[in-house]
């Protein structure tokens, strides 16, 4: 398929991020199974879309997103502050975990647990990445792959 990507195509790619030490933060290659995004869903920043428009299957790119253009960066609205008795049936918090939040709007959010002093637990809502400048080695497999075979027998 000759199709490049476009501003609502689906795209399956294998990808590697890599923080500015060199330590990779995640990548696709390690298990082997590539990871199917579609531009235009907010699940991807705008900085990450611009960089995959127009590449077709089979092109490799490698380029850097400073925060703002990739995970964002750190807000200090993001950290809260809960009470020990907040745990009691999740258990004791580990500095460092990250557990499911329940918003007030019955969504669940990631937070990592930052600190526990006493009474009180302090957690993260921001990207675990965000803040950091992040180097991307993607290559696009399919873009707008077929997901499911269609039906043989026509209904009729």
């Amino acid at each position: 398929m000759t199709n490049s990507v476009q501003s609502n195509s689906a795209v399956l790619v294998h990808f590697t991020l890599k923080l500015e030490d060199g330590s990779t933060a995640e990548s696709t290659r390690n298990n082997g199974k590539p990871a199917l995004f579609r531009l235009g869903d907010t699940s991807l920043s705008e900085g990450l879309e611009q960089q995959l428009l127009g590449l077709h299957a089979g092109d490799k790119k490698a380029f850097s997103l400073e925060p703002d253009a990739a995970y964002g960066v750190p807000s200090p609205d993001l950290i809260q502050y809960f009470s020990r008795r907040d745990f009691i049936d999740a258990g004791e918090p580990e500095i460092g975990a990250i557990m499911l939040f329940t918003a007030m709007d019955g969504s669940e959010m990631p937070g990592v647990i930052r600190e526990v002093n006493g009474d009180s637990i302090t957690v993260d809502f921001n990207h675990p990445l965000a803040g950091q400048t992040i180097h991307f080695d993607i290559e696009v497999l399919e873009v707008d792959p077929v997901l499911e075979e269609p039906d043989a027998d026509p209904v009729g």
